[in-house]
């Protein structure tokens, strides 16, 4: 069970009362950049202020190419260079009201970390939150449980790295369509998903928990998988290396400098900001480029109690909790879509018909629009070799036998290593001076060229 102590209420009020003070200020330019439309927003400065900036952003779905971040002292200048999907400059003239209705009451955006297996109470959905060892067939189970209690699946995302996985899943009581409340159901819910999240082998870490209040997805999966120490690869898994993190310490400055070199992708910048947030470091200047294959990003931290990185063991464990959440939103596998008309138990025979042919889920995004299901599966094959064509034929065959929903299968680009001379050596590579040259003069109008210069 979490507990909130008065100090936590007492800041989130004080928090509140700054942003009714001083208001988020923002800027939208489509003029002085070609390419792209330039978000500047001012505000007072707190903790968890640039995770609430790319958190609107990118719940926007706005792709960030570049980026200056400057929040020394009580106020904070982020400046972001953003695109739509498609590449195109924003067209909506009501941008920036969205961004500050969006900014001005969220307050404290961050939480601490909860149990394993919570269930939560929200006004149209109760949520539950699932953390254990991935193994096949999971999901199928899960989904079998839930629909042999008459819970309706709205909507849910599954995440799986490193032998872990976690899920946010969202659901009503399939006769009223209304979120379920009852205290001894909600017990019986949450026993036997811990009996299926604890199986036969992993008998350690299955925990519950229940909380009220509301929360982001993808920022609760990060905050799940990180506190069941999904970076840990003390077990031998070597995985693939996606990305190159490299954290050295400035001392005369008294910063920690972090370069994140790694192959680009829609909302990279939020899952690093989510990482470093969690682990309570807080970014004070930042450069960020992406508008080719790759991402650069630069980031000038200390941890909140103000001192820079101190030891080697804290050094490499922020490089594996990057490394880490760079490679969870990496969806590998081959991508599965299927849409069809939602009922209870739709989602048991989806997943039980993927385990029935040998696949193996490792990420999935499920989605209700009106009495639509749409649902995006990554799958592999359960042996860890390519899924063959006879399988998603037979697979297809049966989700429109079964189900009556049509498959698409949709090859995507992975997520692969990238090819960048040096990259091994990991040495020396300073995003601050690759940056300087090229833009000094639009940092100087800007007003943010001398704190950049100043911590580089």
């Amino acid at each position: 069970m979490h507990y909130w102590s008065p100090s936590l209420d007492v800041d989130h009020e004080f928090e509140k009362l700054v942003n009714r003070m001083h208001p988020p200020r923002v800027t939208v330019d489509n003029i002085t950049d070609k390419k792209s439309t330039l978000i500047k927003v001012d505000s007072a400065n707190k903790r968890g202020s640039l995770l609430e900036v790319v958190q609107v952003l990118t719940d926007m779905n706005l792709l960030i190419k570049r980026a200056y971040i400057s929040s020394d002292g009580g106020w904070f200048m982020d400046v972001f260079h953003v695109t739509d999907h498609n590449g195109k400059k924003l067209s909506e003239d009501n941008v920036a009201d969205r961004i500050q209705q969006s900014l001005g009451p969220r307050g404290c955006s961050f939480r601490s970390l909860r149990g394993s297996v919570g269930v939560k109470y929200a006004s149209e959905s109760t949520t539950i939150e699932l953390t254990g060892r991935d193994r096949p067939g999971l999901l199928s189970e899960v989904f079998a449980v839930l629909a042999d209690l008459k819970c309706n699946v709205v909507a849910a995302e599954i995440w799986t790295h490193n032998s872990r996985m976690a899920s946010i899943v969202y659901i009503t009581d399939d006769e009223t369509g209304h979120p379920i409340d009852d205290p001894d159901r909600l017990s019986k819910i949450k026993q036997l998903l811990f009996y299926i999240l604890k199986g036969d082998l992993d008998m350690q870490g299955a925990q519950t928990a229940v909380s009220v209040e509301s929360t982001h997805t993808q920022r609760r999966l990060h905050q799940l998988m990180y506190a069941d120490r999904d970076y840990d690869l003390s077990d031998g898994t070597s995985g693939t290396r996606n990305g190159l993190v490299t954290v050295e310490n400035c001392a005369e400055k008294g910063y920690t400098l972090v370069n994140v070199r790694c192959t680009d992708r829609p909302k990279l910048l939020f899952d690093t900001v989510c990482t470093l947030t969690d682990m309570q470091y807080v970014v004070f200047h930042a450069t960020i480029i992406a508008e080719g294959a790759e991402a650069f990003q630069e980031f000038y931290i200390r941890h909140t109690d103000g001192c820079p990185i101190s030891s080697e063991a804290e050094r490499q464990r922020v490089i594996h909790c990057l490394e880490a959440a760079i490679k969870r939103r990496v969806s590998e596998g081959l991508r599965l879509e299927l849409c069809g008309e939602d009922r209870l138990g739709l989602l048991s025979d989806v997943t039980r018909i993927f385990r029935e042919n040998g696949l193996s889920v490792t990420r999935a995004e499920v989605t209700t629009r009106g009495s639509k299901a749409v649902n995006t599966f990554y799958v592999m094959d359960s042996s860890g070799s390519q899924v063959k064509s006879e399988t998603i034929e037979a697979v297809r065959n049966a989700m429109l036998v079964e189900t009556e929903t049509m498959l698409n299968v949709k090859e995507e680009e992975t997520f692969r290593k990238s090819k960048v001379s040096g990259q091994e050596s990991g040495g020396g590579f300073s995003l601050g001076n690759l940056f300087r040259n090229r833009s000094e003069k639009f940092l100087y109008n800007l007003g943010l060229i001398r704190s950049c210069s100043e911590v580089a």
